[in-house]
């Protein structure tokens, strides 16, 4: 990923949609659904990704919204070819990118930003409620921040140090990560440069339907030399492991061993699982040996969390506006500041391996 992104577009223009669909029915209803929303502009079909990469030049579109299975090039594809010339915000609405589908996360590591579910049967599914939820989904995408990706394997590259290395005044002994749109991609940067020998606990709480999850999870597994899994009540977290915060549930941890503990509490600034309770809960436990690093998101979860791990004496690092999809958590926590080093995404994986180097650390129970 290089930071060649997309032009911003003007806020007080229309945001412009291109639609690909090989169902001419689909588009139709498509069209007819976004034509309540005045904010919204639909500037193009198509019937298939090879007709649309044809459109892009001169329909210009703010936020793209494609179908995966197509005829001559599917949605895939699209987004490869998109992404690596004509970058822009896509959302693939399709019936296969249901719960449990294996494609989700193939597009978004091709580039896609959000998915959404298509009804399998459209003419008897909720259009309202699709029309609004497709509506959000176009709002949000336009204000996002895309990078042109290039196709085919790169040569390895060193891993670009930190332009700051840090001796934080005790011996760092758990990483928490938080994320939202935009997330997952910049986890599998994080995740996948860490080394397999990284001798701390990787705590991560990525906003995201619970449904997704699991295949989330897999999916940086993947990459990842390090063992993923989700966080289970009263288990002591592990040298060397990444641990996600479960479905619809507060991640913590407790006072007395520091085991993880799965809360039922509200949501905090409208999220369960919230970045900023589990932050919180490794301030508390960990003190200065807490670690917090806030990636691209929108909202505000995460800010309090950072101040909470600043304030015990730990360390706060948040991706900069350059490299992130969405400036708005890492903004939040600056403005807010809580934050030591603002960092592009691909060095804060080495900040992380200097942090630990600089302490000599070896591995063991985050605990002890």
């Amino acid at each position: 990923m290089t930071t060649t992104n997309s032009a911003i577009r003007n806020p007080q223009s229309p945001i412009r949609v291109l639609l690909i669909d090989d169902s001419q029915l689909v588009l139709h209803i498509l069209q007819r659904m976004l034509s309540r929303f005045p904010e919204i502009q639909v500037v193009g079909t198509a019937a298939n990704g090879r007709e649309a990469l044809d459109l892009l030049p001169a329909l210009n579109p703010d936020v793209i919204c494609v179908d995966l299975h197509m005829p001559v090039m599917d949605g895939l594809e699209f987004t490869r070819e998109a992404m690596a010339n004509y970058p822009r915000p896509i959302l693939v609405v399709s019936v296969s990118v249901e719960p449990g589908s294996p494609n989700i996360f193939r597009l978004l590591e091709a580039g896609a930003v959000d998915i959404l579910p298509k009804p399998r049967d459209i003419l008897g599914a909720d259009l309202d409620k699709l029309a609004n939820e497709l509506a959000s989904k176009i709002r949000i995408l336009s204000g996002v921040r895309v990078f042109r990706r290039h196709n085919g394997v790169s040569a390895a590259k060193p891993a670009p140090r930190p332009t700051v290395m840090p001796r934080p005044q005790a011996p760092p002994r758990i990483v928490v990560i938080g994320a939202s749109t935009g997330g997952p991609q910049a986890l599998r940067e994080i995740l996948g440069s860490l080394s397999a020998k990284f001798p701390l606990p990787v705590v991560c709480v990525q906003h995201i339907g619970s449904s997704f999850l699991p295949e989330m999870v897999m999916w940086l597994a993947e990459i990842c030399p390090l063992p993923v899994r989700k966080a289970a009540h009263g288990e002591t977290p592990q040298a060397g492991v990444v641990y996600f915060a479960p479905e619809d549930v507060h991640l913590e941890l407790d006072n007395g061993g520091g085991r993880f503990a799965l809360s039922l509490a509200a949501p905090i600034d409208g999220h369960r699982p919230s970045v900023t309770v589990t932050m919180r809960a490794a301030a508390r436990c960990f003190g200065g040996g807490a670690v917090g690093v806030l990636l691209t998101g929108m909202g505000r979860d995460g800010a309090d969390g950072m101040a909470s791990i600043a304030a015990a004496g730990g360390v706060t690092i948040a991706q900069d506006e350059a490299s992130s999809t969405v400036y708005g958590m890492p903004k939040q926590a600056v403005e807010l500041g809580a934050v030591q080093h603002i960092l592009p995404l691909e060095q804060i994986a080495p900040m992380l391996e200097a942090l630990v180097n600089n302490h000599g650390i070896v591995g063991g129970a985050a605990g002890k």
